[in-house]
């Protein structure tokens, strides 16, 4: 069993990630496996060296071990774009020019009506004919999304998690009708949060994935996404969240969870395990 932590560099880890880490770790070595860790900084813009430092920090306080080196996925920008180029010179991609207030406004029409999907609103598909690729164009640096009638195939996944358990399977027609054309490269970071998961899992030979409730819909992009560029497809274990008095789950600017505000107040690895119910 292999299994992974992959926070982003963009804030404090707070007892959410604590619980997730965890689990994973644990989960690994419980089985005799390993426990990795990754970097997912591809948010250049947010992404801090002092938020990363502080990550390997608070993991190694609470006990954590991992296999070396960590992969960054900063390092990996090539390997994103080598893979965009053979998708997009296999037609299955196209430019969208298309603004968040283009995409609500065209929406919010009378005849579209409204459908959510992973990624919020479902693209209508505004520039599915004129972001088309022509015969021999490179790559463009454009947001680049997937023609998903042309890539989705039957495939399944195996979920372990509680609220899920059991084995999912994905149809072509769902993903065309609940999921639609997911962006797989933006223009400020050449790649995706779905393109560089599946390919970082697969690299890493991720046999587990241990991750938040909160992404049990994306999976199915995720499964969808391994089917067509022939990776394996892990074993899933989404968790439950952790939420504050109010029922609200928790995020990275609520620092007053932060296990780095924790550790000031003298707590012990043990006491962060008990507030998150392990």
């Amino acid at each position: 069993m292999i299994t992974r932590f992959a926070p982003s560099p963009t804030g404090p880890l707070h007892l959410g990630h604590a619980y997730s880490a965890i689990l994973a770790h644990d989960m690994a070595r419980a089985a005799g496996g390993r426990f990795l860790l990754r970097i997912e900084d591809i948010d250049r813009q947010r992404s801090r060296p002092e938020w990363e430092a502080q990550i390997y920090d608070d993991l190694a306080w609470l006990g954590l071990t991992w296999k070396e080196p960590v992969m960054r996925q900063s390092d990996r920008l090539n390997i994103y774009r080598q893979t965009l180029a053979e998708l997009w010179e296999n037609d299955l991609l196209y430019r969208c020019s298309c603004t968040r207030r283009d995409i609500e406004a065209a929406t919010s029409a009378p005849q579209e009506g409204v459908s959510l999907g992973p990624d919020g609103l479902i693209y209508p598909g505004t520039c599915r004919e004129s972001g088309a690729r022509t015969a021999g164009e490179p790559l463009p640096d454009a947001v680049l999304r997937l023609y998903m009638d042309r890539a989705a195939a039957h495939c399944s996944f195996d979920e372990i998690g509680e609220a899920h358990c059991g084995t999912h399977s994905i149809t072509p027609e769902q993903m065309i009708q609940n999921v639609g054309d997911i962006v797989l490269a933006r223009r400020d970071m050449g790649t995706s949060y779905h393109l560089s998961v599946v390919l970082d899992d697969a690299a890493q030979g991720i046999t587990h994935v241990v991750r938040g409730e909160d992404l049990f819909d994306a999976t199915q992009i995720h499964v969808t996404l391994q089917k067509l560029l022939k990776l394996s497809t892990p074993t899933y274990c989404h968790h439950n969240l952790i939420r504050d008095n109010n029922g609200k789950r928790l995020a990275k600017r609520d620092d007053a969870r932060a296990i780095a505000k924790y550790r000031a107040e003298g707590a012990t690895p043990a006491d962060i395990r008990r507030l998150v119910g392990l």
